[in-house]
């Protein structure tokens, strides 16, 4: 059959929209889906013809359009398996929620509630209460304010007290996050002008003393959250930051970015500065995020003094940074869980961190030799897992995994990324690693049949 012929016995637009499986689509999602699906199959199909290949058969289209049909109405933000090992993956939504948290989100959302109505008093309220009375608890501070996020957080706050002026900040602080945001970027859209003093690797209090000008509204201290600098160093204590800032009537800012409630280095890992912490050194406000090491939902916490607090929240940027009743829910019921001294028994990210080796290491063991019934070449190997999520830089937890030797490492993980749900596996030393301390337990069955289901297509 000559190309012409080819294109000839292509059905039209119209021929493919009168088909019955098409006309039942139509009524289920809509005509324009289903006619983007149409034309985007006969331009496939036309472009293979160009190609020297033949015409689809008629039943061979009709699947074609059908499978773009349920692709376009398939959600693209779905559950996945973190078999990499990274506890607070970025890419992969960092911190898993609670059983709790996600019962508070189901609760809030089903109904009504009292989110802005004070059920006592019989009147309006304010939504900020559900949060603001247990991070005081578990931080000392005199106040506190919940936003979208910890960038929000920070920036809100150069907003509302250096637009216009000056804020010094130490120029081995000034650090990119993921995604290419820079806390220069952020600095520079709060209004406020940057002032950066010291080198790299070191700075002292005579820097910042030496950059004051009548101009000067704030001092900062950005917490190097995913680098550290090692060697010739020096740095301002935030105690010493403090006094010159109070010295001054400056507002003292520490930006610390993860935020950990709990010691970490009760699991052998590096200590991370905590809120309560900045707060007794002198900062008059801290911010730190809700979805890192926290454990619950993306948010940018500010807790300070309550002078400092109450001007955030009469500020016009209050209401456009505000956060709604499903992240107040989550982030109440992950509070609830330090309050009550059950972080590490009841959130994800703290069960992973505290996760003993002898544990890991009998489900690792489980899960070889079911595989390797299955037919696969698998064995237990000593790794480490990484914390992540900007958290903890350089800073590993011994695991042990189940390393698969395949014979194509890239073609067998490209394989999980399609299984479903999901699998992200990591490549280390040629072999696919499986590591169980981010596996969450109502993952491990799926994870399970979908190794094996790759396995079969290898």
């Amino acid at each position: 059959m000559q190309m012409t012929d080819s294109f000839r016995a292509l059905p039209s637009v119209e021929e493919l929209l009168q088909n019955h499986t098409l006309r039942g689509y139509e009524r289920k999602v809509g005509r324009a889906v289903v006619l983007d699906a149409v034309r985007a199959s006969l331009d496939a199909a036309r472009a293979d013809i160009r190609a020297g290949r033949a015409a689809p058969m008629p039943a061979l289209l009709l699947d074609a359009i059908t499978e773009r049909i349920e692709q376009a109405v398939r959600p693209t933000l779905t559950r996945v398996i973190n078999a990499t090992g990274v506890i607070l993956h970025t890419n992969l939504g960092r911190a898993p929620l609670s059983q709790d948290a996600l019962a508070a989100i189901q609760d809030a959302a089903s109904s009504y509630s009292n989110l802005e109505y004070d059920l006592d008093a019989g009147e309006r309220g304010s939504r900020y209460t559900h949060a603001e009375e247990l991070i005081k608890k578990l931080t000392g501070a005199e106040a506190a304010l919940v936003v979208n996020n910890n960038a929000a957080a920070v920036m809100f706050v150069l907003r509302a007290f250096a637009e216009n002026k000056e804020v010094i900040v130490s120029r081995g602080q000034l650090v990119e996050i993921g995604g290419g945001f820079r806390v220069p970027d952020v600095l520079s859209q709060s209004g406020a002008r940057m002032v950066e003093v010291g080198t790299t690797n070191r700075t002292r209090v005579a820097d910042f003393e030496n950059a004051l000008t009548p101009n000067t509204a704030l001092l900062l201290r950005v917490h190097p959250s995913n680098f550290r600098v090692i060697g010739f160093t020096e740095e301002v204590s935030l105690q010493e930051m403090s006094a010159l800032g109070h010295k001054h009537n400056l507002v003292v800012v520490d930006d610390l970015g993860s935020g950990a409630l709990v010691e970490t280095s009760a699991f052998g890992l590096a200590h991370e500065p905590m809120p309560q912490e900045s707060l007794r050194a002198g900062a008059d406000l801290v911010a730190f995020s809700g979805d890192k090491l926290l454990g619950g939902p993306q948010a940018g916490i500010i807790v300070g003094k309550k002078e400092f607090v109450a001007k955030l929240k009469k500020h016009p940027l209050a209401r456009a940074l505000r956060v709604d009743k499903l992240t107040l829910a989550a982030l109440q019921a992950t509070l609830l869980h330090y309050l009550k001294n059950e972080a590490q028994q009841k959130i994800p990210v703290w069960q992973m961190i505290s996760a003993k080796v002898e544990t890991l290491e009998k489900r690792a063991n489980d899960w070889c030799e079911r595989w390797k019934k299955f037919g696969l070449e698998a064995h237990v190997m000593e790794t480490n897992s990484t914390v992540g999520g900007g958290s903890l830089p350089g800073e590993t937890l011994p695991t042990r995994a189940v390393a698969l030797n395949i014979f194509s490492p890239d073609a067998f993980v490209a394989t999980l990324r399609v299984n479903s749900p999901p699998i992200l596996a990591r490549i280390e030393n040629n072999r696919v690693v499986i590591d169980p301390r981010t596996i969450l337990p109502h993952d491990e069955h799926a994870l399970l049949e979908g190794v094996e289901r790759a396995a079969r297509l290898a």
